[in-house]
C-alpha cells in the first residue's frame, strides 16, 4: 500500500473512531477492508487505545453526570450520558441472567436495565418510574450483548417521558416509553 493510501485510512480510521469509540477491531476491519492486525498496527501508530480502555474513558465521563442513581443502582455498563437528553448502557448477557433450560435473559434483566438509564436521563437527585408502555420483541440470549439507548422526548414540570430502545447488534429486542418523575423531597415514612 502506497504512503498515501495508508495516509487517508489513518484519517479516516481516527475521524471513525471519534465517531464511534465503541467499534472493534473487527468491526473496523471489516469497514475498511482491511485485516484485524492491520488496524491494530494503525491505532497503535496513532496512539488510539483499545475498545477496553476507550470504553472506560468515555465511561468515566459519563459516569460523573450520574445524578439520580448511584453508579451500582445502574443496570448495565454506562457508555454515554447526556443528562435530559440521551445516553445508553451495555449489558452483557451472563449466566446468572439466563433461564438455565432455555438459555435466554430472564425479562427482568432487560427491563432493569431500561429502566435504570430513563431514571439516570433526568437532572434530578431523586426519580421514580410512573408508568411504563414497553414489549420485548425477542429474546436476549447468553453471551448476548445487549445496547440500551435512551432518549428524553419531553418534559412537563417534574414529569418526563423517555423512549429505550434495547439491541443485540442492530435488532431491537426491547422498546418502550418511560414516564418517569423527578421528586423533590424525599417521600414520607
Amino acid at each position: 500500500m502506497t504512503r498515501h493510501h495508508k495516509h487517508e485510512r489513518h484519517q479516516a480510521l481516527r475521524e471513525e473512531i471519534e465517531n464511534n469509540p465503541f467499534s472493534t477491531d473487527e468491526e473496523l476491519a471489516k469497514h475498511f477492508g482491511v485485516s484485524v492486525s492491520t488496524i491494530r498496527l494503525d491505532r497503535t501508530e496513532l496512539c488510539i487505545p483499545e475498545l477496553r480502555e476507550r470504553t472506560r474513558a468515555v465511561a468515566h465521563g459519563a459516569y460523573d453526570a450520574l445524578k439520580s442513581l448511584g453508579e451500582a443502582e445502574l443496570v448495565g455498563e454506562l457508555r454515554e450520558l447526556r443528562v435530559g437528553d440521551s445516553g445508553s448502557t451495555l449489558l452483557k448477557i451472563d449466566e446468572t441472567m439466563v433461564l438455565s433450560k432455555a438459555r435466554v435473559t430472564r425479562g427482568h434483566h432487560l427491563f432493569a436495565q431500561a429502566n435504570s438509564l430513563a431514571i439516570a436521563l433526568v437532572d434530578a437527585e431523586m426519580v421514580v418510574t410512573g408508568s411504563v408502555d414497553m414489549k420485548f420483541l425477542r429474546p436476549a440470549r447468553y453471551g448476548e450483548v445487549v445496547l440500551a439507548e435512551g432518549k428524553v422526548l419531553s418534559r412537563k414540570d417534574n414529569k418526563y417521558q423517555v423512549e429505550i430502545k434495547s439491541y443485540v447488534d442492530q435488532e431491537v429486542v426491547l422498546f418502550g416509553t418511560w414516564v418517569v418523575f423527578s421528586i423533590e423531597k424525599p417521600l414520607e415514612e
